[in-house]
């Protein structure tokens, strides 16, 4: 059986949805291809459900923090299992709403692992598809460990979706996924270890913002263990035993839980990318700045498989997916704008990043001016009695242009968007300092840290 289409997509989420729809509505014939549920990483495995899950951790951290404030504490927990159903309510209906979306479109939906069979052929289970493009974003998937008992360990994905917390949970690995659902379980009444083989929390960050946010991981309850690396796990009648080395030593931690947050790798393995002649490596799918394969000019890539500048976030996938579409409607025109991306933690609390790091300015050779504070004592945060709330802002010398701005703190997931607003618009610090804001909200601090 042979089927014929303008395009294929490969994932069903945000960079593929962009372009698939696009595509469509154009008047191609498009078809998308997903082993999954449809509806991807992002809605069904990620941000969403994740950000439910941080939202009950904030609320109760709020009270916490308030207890003797002016609010009572006592008999306040989270209800894991009630959660949980809370959750499903925004995951579970999503691929049927998807599958419908496809349908009354007229994209035509396939179920099962897609895999090159030619430079112009696809396969899904017994069927063969021939496209005059291929668009590949089918996201990414936890990176291999190669330790003994790696099988023993959960992914982020199946954290997710558990119907009760374990007593004992260790996260390996020390990037945004230990550090927010570590948060998370924490406040849940979990026992929680991180065990990270680097220096610090959050590559990538800010350092000292990074070392404010475990001390407050550490203040919750989490213990942090830096410089640890993780050599196996044995699975025992009443939980699991991870093994690591740190200095000289040979350590242990007992669990009832161990979830992989060491990283993730493009989702490529199994697409027979050397039988369509479509060169990659380790960061995904080789493309130009168009998104176009270097080797197959029939097919794209986009999103967290994709060998990009761009960070993988779900913004970028769907500004990827929808540059992708558009050039192979109308040429290679469209070039994604990857400058001032912020980029967030939901750590409690959130950690936010946009522009230049002092590292890359000071590597750079920029000249430019440094604020930084501790704003602990601030209104802003003293009013919850948030312990740790820190800012790093750039200002480039002699133009008065913003270069990068690094936030911790209540809504610093917010008030991010705005520096990216003015990095990318071009924006001297004084044109954003002499905005009227309201007030007292933490987006009028702004002010106060240019």
């Amino acid at each position: 059986m042979s089927d014929s289409f303008d395009l294929l997509v490969v994932g069903t989420g945000s960079a593929a949805t962009s372009a698939a729809f696009d595509c469509r509505e154009a008047g191609w014939r498009v078809g998308v291809v997903d082993s999954r549920p449809f509806g991807g990483t992002c809605a069904l495995r990620g941000c969403d459900p994740k950000k439910v899950l941080v939202g009950a951790a904030e609320l109760y951290d709020w009270a916490r923090r308030m207890s003797g404030k002016g609010l009572a504490f006592d008999g306040v927990s989270i209800d894991w299992a009630s959660l949980m159903d809370f959750k499903r309510g925004f995951t579970e209906p999503f691929p049927g709403r998807m599958e419908s979306a496809f349908r009354e479109a007229g994209i035509s939906a396939f179920h099962g692992e897609a895999r090159f069979s030619g430079k112009e052929t696809l396969r899904v289970g017994d069927r063969e598809l021939s496209a005059r493009y291929f668009l590949i974003a089918c996201g990414s998937e936890p990176a291999p460990l190669g330790i003994p008992g790696e099988r023993h360990l959960v992914r982020s994905d199946q954290f997710l979706d558990l119907s009760s917390l374990p007593r004992r949970v260790v996260f390996v690995g020390g990037g945004y996924i230990a550090v927010e659902f570590a948060n998370v379980a924490a406040r849940a009444g979990a026992e929680v270890t991180i065990l990270h083989r680097g220096e610090r929390l959050l590559k990538g960050f800010d350092p000292d913002l990074s070392e404010e946010v475990r001390h407050a991981c550490e203040e919750a309850g989490i213990a942090v263990v830096l410089d640890a690396s993780v050599e196996r796990v044995e699975k025992g009648g009443s939980g699991s035993t991870v093994f690591y080395g740190r200095a000289s030593e040979r350590l242990s931690v007992e669990a009832d839980l161990v979830v992989h947050s060491a990283g993730r790798i493009p989702e490529i393995g199994s697409l027979g990318l050397d039988a369509a002649g479509v060169s990659y490596d380790e960061r995904g799918v080789i493309v130009d700045e168009y998104l176009q394969s270097v080797t197959n000019p029939r097919v794209y890539a986009a999103g967290d498989c994709a060998r990009t500048p761009g960070m993988p976030l779900t913004p970028v996938a769907v500004a990827e997916g929808s540059a992708a579409g558009r050039n192979m409607l109308g040429g290679a025109k469209i070039k994604v704008d990857y400058t001032a991306i912020p980029t967030v933690v939901f750590s409690i609390p959130p950690l936010a990043s946009v522009g230049l790091s002092v590292e890359e300015a000071t590597r750079r050779g920029t000249r430019f001016r440094l604020n930084r504070a501790d704003t602990a004592g601030w209104y802003s945060s003293r009013r919850t009695n948030l312990r740790h709330s820190g800012y790093k802002v750039l200002i480039e010398e002699g133009t008065g242009r913003l270069l990068g701005a690094h936030l911790l703190g209540s809504h610093a997931e917010e008030v991010i968007n705005l520096f990216s607003l003015a990095i990318q618009t071009g924006m001297t610090a004084e044109e954003l300092k002499g905005r009227i804001y309201s007030y007292p909200t933490s987006v009028s601090d702004i002010r106060y840290m240019l």
